[in-house]
């Protein structure tokens, strides 16, 4: 065999496995909207994400960016409900390398207690999910 032919079979094999084995792509393309900033990081929700759940709330995934990151402190991801008529919110799941990889069973509503960056998610997600219904 010559080199033109190895190189002609290598190709083919390589668009092959590309047309049968797509890169794996998120369902969802992310639309991160920022609330302001805090001591700790920064927290973003995805514009793309809401949905509105049968009892009113709205569901979002939320992303936490420490300032500092290491082994133990990486991004966190969210998925939360929102009860905007009570500013209450609950993670119903949790992950490090991608959403909802461990659920949240005996997820319970709580207060934000004063979390500066919880509130802006809030406060952000209500007044965008007012938008929606308003449309």
């Amino acid at each position: 065999m010559n080199l033109k032919t190895i190189k002609s079979v290598c190709l083919s094999c390589f668009a092959l496995l590309i047309i049968f084995y797509p890169l794996k792509t998120d369902a969802l393309s992310h639309d991160w909207v920022a609330v302001p900033k805090s001591q700790y990081g920064e927290q973003l929700w995805d514009k793309s994400s809401i949905q509105k759940n049968q009892d009113g709330s709205i569901r979002v995934f939320s992303k936490f960016l420490p300032n500092s990151t290491t082994e133990i402190t990486t991004d966190i991801l969210y998925t939360m409900d929102i009860d905007c008529s009570k500013n209450y919110f609950r993670d119903v799941a949790v992950g490090a390398k991608e959403f909802n990889e461990f659920k949240n069973k005996d997820s319970e509503w709580k207060d934000p207690n004063g979390d500066k960056l919880i509130l802006g998610v809030i406060d952000q997600v209500c007044t965008f999910g007012n938008t929606l219904d308003a449309s």
